[in-house]
């Protein structure tokens, strides 16, 4: 059986998800199975959204995620929410990906940047 436990505290109960997976193994619903999406909030619109991450090598069929983005005042969006191992930036105007890193292991979360002295970090 895969999927996720998790304890509810305080109660008898726990919980346990999985995701709907055809016997390939791949999601059961039309692709992309994941997308960021950039929305612009004063005029109520979808601005882009892109595919995030793959199940499929060299194509963009983007995955199931577990967490947000990360919008920067530099204009990039980062993203470490899909199911493969990368960290991603993409042009917050635009949607493209302008960078990725492959992780030792999936990030699946939203990434948090910080300040050091007046210096900030991803």
């Amino acid at each position: 059986m895969h999927g996720e436990f998790a304890p509810q505290r305080g109660s008898p109960y726990a919980m346990f998800r999985t995701p709907l997976l055809s016997p390939s193994g791949l999601p059961c619903n039309a692709q992309p199975w994941g997308t960021v999406a950039a929305v612009d909030l004063f005029e109520g619109r979808k601005v882009w959204d892109v595919p995030l991450g793959s199940w499929i090598p060299g194509k963009n069929t983007g995955t199931i995620t577990f967490g947000g983005p990360m919008a920067t005042a530099g204009g990039l969006v980062f993203t470490a929410a899909a199911m493969d191992n990368y960290l991603r930036a993409f042009d917050s105007d635009s949607g493209e990906e302008v960078w990725k890193y492959e992780l030792p292991a999936s990030g699946q979360a939203t990434p948090m940047s910080y300040s050091v002295n007046g210096s900030s970090m991803l």
